[in-house]
């Protein structure tokens, strides 16, 4: 488990915590190698897993301007509670409850389209003590989608720029889980311009960040844009300058159009671009690997050490 939240909230005569399973989305959120939830709510990205395992254990920072806000919120019914899941993302959320009640442990699970809300689980009064506790995690995207590029990616800077590798695959310094095994770390300094590597739509971003360093302080603290490709697969780019991110979720950019300056921001030891594309393959994200375009039309891996070139 990456994280955990807890949260309280009155309806009528009961109370209702949520206790949120950060273990059922892996990376996360920003270096955006694994990804965990911050005090409200919001997705944090980092290169290295929030330290003892939980969110809790961490001095965590404020949202930085990131949206949108999913959760799962309880509401009062004639009958009880009802656990209601709620997706503003422009994009299609997975979402699972566990509710736990006198009766013993109930579940629902469901993928929300698009800007929607839906009753995840019904918890009848008689069910339940004085305090309802509940689990939820989500998974941005439809499940098992196929990553299916139609061409390689372009590399995430401006054309004819050329940058070091610090960490590609198959080395896995911070990239060990599943989220950030076929991550890359591009050195690069702070404010280049960062350009999308695929088209797509941009469905999360944060932009007030400014602070960086080891501090657990700054694990919450990394800018990012978060595009969806037409795939259902996700790539995001973290640790990037303060107030330069230039989209906002819901625009659609173009392969190649610039999205944002790179930075230092969040849990990061030196200015870099942390871009990696993920999929939900049930309950958790998986990193994916990508090849970039190279001279004469051939397609390459990014390897640790080596200089990668935008085309």
């Amino acid at each position: 488990m990456h994280g955990l939240r807890t949260q309280r909230s009155r309806t009528r005569s009961r109370y209702a915590t949520a206790f949120v399973l950060l273990g059922l989305v892996s990376s996360g959120v920003f270096a955006a190698a694994y990804r965990y939830k911050d005090e409200r709510g919001q997705w944090v990205y980092t290169d290295r897993p929030p330290i003892a395992g939980t969110a809790e254990d961490v001095a965590l920072g404020g949202h930085g301007g990131a949206s949108p806000l999913m959760r799962v919120v309880p509401r009062p019914t004639a009958d009880g509670v009802s656990l209601v899941a709620i997706n503003p993302c422009q994009c299609a959320v997975e979402f699972a409850v566990k509710a736990l009640t006198a009766a013993g442990p109930r579940t629902g699970r469901e993928v929300l389209p698009p800007e929607s809300e839906r009753t995840l689980l019904d918890v009848p009064a008689a069910d339940g003590p004085s305090e309802v506790r509940y689990e939820y995690g989500y998974v941005v995207g439809e499940p098992n989608v196929e990553h299916r590029p139609t061409v390689p990616y372009r590399a995430p800077f401006a054309l004819a720029q050329s940058f070091r590798v610090t960490q590609a695959p198959p080395d896995a310094v911070t990239h060990a889980d599943a989220a950030s095994r076929n991550a890359i770390d591009i050195a690069m300094p702070v404010g280049t311009a960062v350009h999308a590597a695929r088209e797509g739509r941009v469905i999360n971003v944060a932009r007030n960040h400014f602070r960086s360093g080891l501090q657990l302080a700054a694990m919450s603290e990394a800018n990012f844009v978060q595009i969806l490709h037409d795939d259902g697969t996700y790539a995001i780019y973290a640790h990037l300058q303060l107030d330069t991110v230039r989209v906002r979720p819901g625009q659609r950019v173009a392969r190649g159009e610039y999205i944002a300056n790179s930075g230092n921001t969040g849990f990061s030891s030196g200015p870099h671009l942390h871009f990696v594309v993920l999929r939900n393959v049930g309950l958790r994200s998986e990193s994916v690997p990508v090849t970039f375009a190279a001279a004469g039309g051939a397609a390459v891996a990014a390897r640790t050490g080596q200089t990668l070139s935008a085309r």
